[in-house]
């Protein structure tokens, strides 16, 4: 049977197992869920998951939720460790970056975005500004973090090529830029060169995402 994606292309996540997908050539049935129709609310998807967040997978009757055990299962069923990699060390750096990032690049780039377009978006009402300046603050910390740390260390935040890591990195790192924030180039450059390795690497899906 095919697998079957539940996905928003609005959701970082969503874009980062959409790229992987696309660059593996693992079959799957695509199931979009539109999150401003409030899809995600709805009974039906409610049963298929709890949280109703995305992006969700349904393998032949498996169904899982939260991207990053979607992507290292599909990693283990496919043999992709080239992505993953087998080797425990590698391994080890994958996950620990995986680990970091939910707590650092992406809550706080989330709710920055949330900030600057969702809650204006759903109230009628202007950003708070004291807000904006926090969070913007914040996930500037998260990227001196990237710069200073993660890929002060390797080309790739997780070691010297690309892995699920970086799939899920740079689509967080967009979601602020998209919203209108100036990435300073001068002031992060490995993370500038380090996005447009990731991108370059994944045309043309990146794009598509």
């Amino acid at each position: 049977m095919v697998l079957n994606y539940y996905y928003d292309l609005m959701s970082q996540p969503c874009r980062a197992l959409y790229i992987f997908l696309k660059m593996t050539g693992i079959p799957y049935e695509p199931k979009e869920v539109a999150l401003r129709k409030l899809e995600h609310m709805t009974d039906e998807y409610g049963q298929l998951n709890p949280f109703r967040k995305v992006p969700v997978i349904d393998d032949s009757g498996f169904v899982l939720t939260e991207s990053v055990a979607i992507l290292t299962y599909l990693c283990e069923k496919h043999k992709k460790y080239d992505w993953y990699p087998k080797e425990l060390k590698d391994r080890a750096r994958v996950d620990e970056y995986n680990n970091w990032q939910h707590a650092n690049l992406r809550l706080n780039g989330s709710t920055l975005f949330l900030s600057k377009i969702i809650i204006p978006g759903m109230t009628g009402k202007p950003p708070n500004e004291n807000e904006l300046e926090k969070w913007r603050n914040k996930w500037e910390e998260s990227t001196g973090h990237l710069e200073n740390v993660w890929l002060k260390r390797s080309p790739y935040v997780a070691g010297g090529h690309i892995t699920i890591s970086d799939l899920l990195g740079v689509c967080e790192m967009m979601q602020p830029i998209s919203a209108g924030y100036d990435f300073d180039a001068k002031k992060f450059p490995r993370v500038q060169e380090w996005m447009e390795r990731v991108k370059k690497e994944t045309q043309p899906h990146f794009d598509q995402a």
